[in-house]
């Protein structure tokens, strides 16, 4: 699992943006960014700045994903049939830790990797630890008996801020089951996500 070495809120400041959607976030107080020089004009972004700051994004949604595993995801997704940027999105919504995050199993993309890694997730009814795995469609996902009581699960189970995609069908509380790989439209990002962006920095 790799380890996240800057605090979460950070990229949200940094960005001008509430990334996650949560209550908590800083820049529902400050929109300006960090730092004594947050609150000066911005000059206008080069192209490069706008692609960099749209992957900056899109990894730190998916809990800062590693830029080795986010450019696998990228060559993968260019290799796929159809619109990259669309194959890009399919390909980080399957990973675990995302689904796991979509169900409400946990409040943040954070603690979803942690329970994953905990080895509280079940795929199918077998216990796995690695949140970048890809589920497919027609997968079952279900919490472990022991994270069924865990007081972060039942947190984000109660939370009103966001809802379960319709891509993902819940069975009771504690099982869902992943239906079908969704399109950049059916993902319910708080923000503007641009992975066409993300695709013109990676083939540049």
């Amino acid at each position: 699992m790799s380890k996240r070495n800057s605090a979460k809120y950070k990229l949200d400041r940094r960005m001008g943006e509430n990334i996650w959607g949560r209550p908590k976030s800083p820049v529902n107080k400050r929109e300006y960014g960090p730092g004594q020089h947050g609150q000066r004009r911005k000059g206008k972004m080069s192209d490069f700045g706008l692609q960099l700051r749209a992957k900056q994004k899109l990894k730190g949604y998916y809990g800062d994903v590693t830029e080795k595993q986010f450019k696998k995801s990228y060559t993968e997704a260019s290799r796929m049939k159809g619109d990259t940027s669309q194959n890009l999105i399919g390909l980080l919504e399957r990973r675990l830790d995302a689904i796991v995050y979509r169900a409400k199993f946990a409040p943040t993309i954070f603690a979803s990797r942690q329970l994953v890694s905990h080895g509280h997730i079940r795929v199918n009814g077998v216990k796995c630890n690695i949140a970048s795995r890809l589920v497919k469609p027609g997968d079952e996902i279900s919490l472990g008996s022991k994270a069924q009581e865990m007081a972060l699960v039942i947190e984000a189970q109660g939370l009103s801020e966001r809802d379960i995609p319709d891509y993902i069908a819940p069975d009771g509380a504690a099982k869902v089951s992943f239906i079908r790989v969704p399109t950049l439209d059916e993902v319910p990002y708080p923000v503007k996500m641009e992975p066409n962006l993300v695709v013109e920095f990676y083939s540049r």
